[in-house]
């Protein structure tokens, strides 16, 4: 349903949140505003003292309120960088519960997940955050299904894993709250031209962190990157390696959370994706460079885990 008043979001900014996520969140709402001609979203800041926040690059932010007083609003969104664990503090999470208890739509950014996850809002829901931090989070919090997804939408509570995909997250609102032709003139004025959805994956990042942590698992990796166009199965890529299929299968469930199989499929599949997005390759070529057999068959995989067809995706980020 198009939303036809002003929504309010609060952003309550943790001390040494990302300023990077920040602006992603804001300047999506403050172009939309400016392409429609109407006020359609407003915002305000919160912080722990109710005067400023400083975020990790030493920014400082003017804010409305304190977290102990936040006006009404129709969305908050928790927003926190580094060492949030050191800054979750007894008046943040019970402000979040009070608002809770309100019924206002609660969500997180960048590590802002940790923060909802401590106050128990997370329990068996999936949930996005910043991949620095999936390690710790999936030891802290084994109740909650975290997800190597740049964001969370279809949840209670949205989650965005930051930087750039607090901005993919803000056009999926816009999109939901005032469709489709918004969202992409707001994305132009960005010049953001790859838009992510929210099964799109945090992958450059994840593959260097653990790549550097597990030289199995980064050689591994590798081979699926150089085998695209002609991938292999996982015991091969064990033999190559001098390791057990159970050995490789174990690694990629403790660092990745995943099966080398399934991994392997999200990786041509995002490959795929870039390549319709980025050139004018014809769907099959796309189909072959990534390792499928038929055209066929890849545009049933693709519509399985993207929900448009290859066809239709280019057709919508065109």
């Amino acid at each position: 349903m198009i939303q036809t008043q002003t929504q309010h979001y609060n952003f309550m900014l943790v001390e040494e949140f990302s300023h990077l996520a920040f602006s992603c969140a804001v300047e999506p709402l403050r172009i939309a505003n400016l392409v429609s001609g109407h006020e359609l979203y407003k915002w305000t800041f919160a912080s722990e003292q109710g005067e400023k926040a400083v975020c990790s690059n030493g920014s400082v932010t003017l804010v409305h309120s304190g977290f102990d007083l936040l006006p009404k609003c129709d969305q908050i969104f928790v927003l926190s960088g580094i060492h949030m664990r050191n800054h979750v503090s007894r008046s943040l999470l019970s402000s979040l519960r009070r608002e809770r208890a309100k019924g206002t739509a609660i969500g997180a950014l960048c590590s802002g997940a940790w923060v909802l996850a401590e106050a128990g809002f997370l329990d068996g829901m999936q949930a996005a955050i910043h991949w620095e931090y999936h390690d710790a989070f999936m030891e802290a919090f084994q109740e909650v299904n975290l997800v190597r997804s740049v964001f969370v939408a279809d949840e209670k509570h949205v989650t965005a894993s930051g930087g750039t995909a607090t901005a993919d997250l803000m056009l999926h609102l816009i999109e939901r709250d005032h469709g489709y032709d918004l969202s992409v003139a707001v994305a132009d004025q960005m010049v953001y031209n790859a838009v992510r959805n929210a099964t799109a994956e945090q992958r450059v990042s994840l593959q260097s962190r653990n790549g550097m942590r597990n030289t199995h698992l980064a050689k591994a990796i590798q081979i699926m990157h150089d085998r695209i166009e002609n991938p292999v199965s996982p015991s091969v890529i064990a033999e190559q390696l001098g390791i057990s299929t159970r050995q490789l299968e174990r690694l990629f469930g403790k660092y990745l959370n995943a099966s080398p199989k399934k991994y392997f499929m999200e990786m041509r599949l995002e490959r795929a994706r870039h390549l319709l997005i980025q050139t004018e390759a014809s769907v099959t070529d796309v189909a072959f460079a990534c390792g499928f057999e038929s055209a066929g068959h890849f545009s049933r995989v693709y519509r399985a885990a993207f929900g448009v067809t290859p066809m239709l995706q280019r057709g919508r980020l065109d």
